[in-house]
């Protein structure tokens, strides 16, 4: 199964940026941070930019800076702006009608799956990334 990695490069790009605050970062800078492709970062920062997150300058010397104050933003922003996928899903495997397991258990976990991804979510709404910017500063 494959990762879906755009939420935590995306904080990560969020961070360089909160780090730069009022620096020129451009996408090769940030592609050399995370160790991929710029136009991947440009993908990434796209998504940040139609959020309202970053501001981007396009061109040979385009660079991206934070759209508002790092403590204006939350985790949670950014994790809608990539449309991160949810944390867990159940796998989509045909039924098999003999096992009870299979043909019950996303009925019976929905409920379940459901809170912890409410509890995931409102722990990102509550923290900012001007926190997570403290924190790496503290280290």
């Amino acid at each position: 199964m494959a990762t879906n990695t755009q939420f935590s490069i995306a904080v990560h790009l969020m961070l360089a940026l909160g780090l730069n605050c009022g620096k020129e970062v451009t996408s090769a800078q940030m592609a050399m941070s995370v160790n991929t492709s710029a136009s991947f970062i440009r993908r990434i920062l796209s998504k940040l930019s139609k959020a309202n997150l970053v501001t981007t300058t396009t061109g040979k010397s385009g660079f991206t800076t934070l759209a508002k104050r790092a403590d204006e933003i939350s985790l949670l922003e950014i994790y809608k702006a990539v449309d991160a996928p949810k944390t867990f899903e159940f796998h989509d495997y045909p039924s098999q009608n003999y096992c009870e397991v299979r043909c019950n258990i996303e009925s019976v976990m929905q409920n379940v799956l459901n809170k912890a991804q409410n509890s995931f979510e409102t722990t990102l709404s509550e923290t900012s990334l001007a926190e997570v910017i403290a924190d790496i500063k503290k280290n």
